[in-house]
């Protein structure tokens, strides 16, 4: 295992997460602008993450394993039809 591979798979989710985010905002928690290198890095580690730690993938991701992962568009229907509706309210 190569020593970024190492690092990544002791990186907890919640650093992750924060990781991800700022790769798809393009900016820090604190409202920083990512630089082209900390965009680059940031996306290896999240890409990384999930092939290391994510069995049941989003919409399209890295699986483990390095595989990419896409639901089709009849998985994603049946995966957000049995969420519960809250309330909806007509406008007048």
């Amino acid at each position: 295992m190569s020593s970024f591979q190492e690092v990544i798979s002791r990186m907890p989710e919640d650093v992750y997460q924060r990781l991800k985010t700022a790769v798809e905002i393009g900016k820090w928690p604190d409202g920083s602008v990512l630089s082209s290198e900390q965009k680059e890095s940031s996306l290896q580690a999240v890409l990384m993450w999930q092939a290391l730690h994510v069995d049941n993938p989003e919409h399209m991701a890295v699986g483990k394993g390095g595989e990419i992962m896409m639901k089709s568009k009849a998985e994603l229907l049946r995966q957000y039809s049995d969420e519960i509706e809250i309330a909806r309210h007509k406008l007048d």
